[in-house]
């Protein structure tokens, strides 16, 4: 399988499944859970029909043990959340929109959001003026941490988590946060063994800390 189809595949099921559970579950759409629901869509909107179209095409290969792994966990993952907001329909009425953790938990998701996106679109632009070759990001967030892309998806779940004030949304930042902390770790490793000019100070993920 080409990297692009099952990176498509694997968030596909993530976009999917969350709305669809919102929606069979019966719970009243009020404009808090719509609102809540579009955050999750535009998170994933933009990783499945968007990033990976804009990545480098090539012809490599993706194991498909990893699209499968990836594909189980947005499943589990989709249902906890998609089912959450029958859970917490009681919550989720029009006056959520005023609630603190509301506003507070999506102003963090935005912010990111905006991290996320702002980096991967400096990858991509090094990517396609350096062609096949490997090289040094320098703009944005890269200049303080080897995985700025990391971060903001970690600050963005965070966001959610308060936003959506749910296990499901709490139990999902703790692994994306157990997932790419050690993630980034490898990542400013790496680019330490690759690149003798790569700046001593920068970070794993959190500027000036760690």
């Amino acid at each position: 399988m080409r990297a692009t189809h099952g990176w498509f595949i694997m968030e596909l099921v993530a976009l999917i499944l969350v709305p669809a559970l919102a929606i069979a579950s019966g719970i009243e759409l009020t404009a808090a859970v719509l609102a809540l629901l579009a955050l999750w869509v535009f998170h994933y909107g933009h990783r499945t029909l968007i990033y990976p179209w804009r990545r480098r095409q090539s012809t490599k290969r993706l194991p498909i043990l990893i699209p499968a792994m990836a594909i189980v966990y947005n499943t589990l993952n989709g249902y906890t959340n998609g089912w959450s907001f029958f859970i917490n329909a009681d919550l989720y009425q029009t006056s959520w929109l005023t609630d603190p953790r509301f506003l507070i938990g999506t102003l963090i998701f935005a912010c990111g959001a905006w991290i996320n996106i702002t980096s991967d679109n400096v990858m991509l632009k090094l990517q396609r003026r350096n062609d096949e070759k490997y090289a040094i990001p320098q703009n944005g967030l890269h200049r303080y941490v080897a995985a700025p892309n990391y971060l903001g998806e970690i600050i963005e779940w965070i966001g959610w988590a308060i936003a959506t004030w749910s296990v499901a949304g709490l139990l999902f930042a703790l692994y994306t946060i157990a997932n790419l902390a050690p993630r980034a770790r490898s990542n400013l490793i790496w680019y330490r063994k690759t690149f003798n000019a790569y700046p001593t100070d920068r970070k794993a993920l959190i500027p000036y800390v760690w």
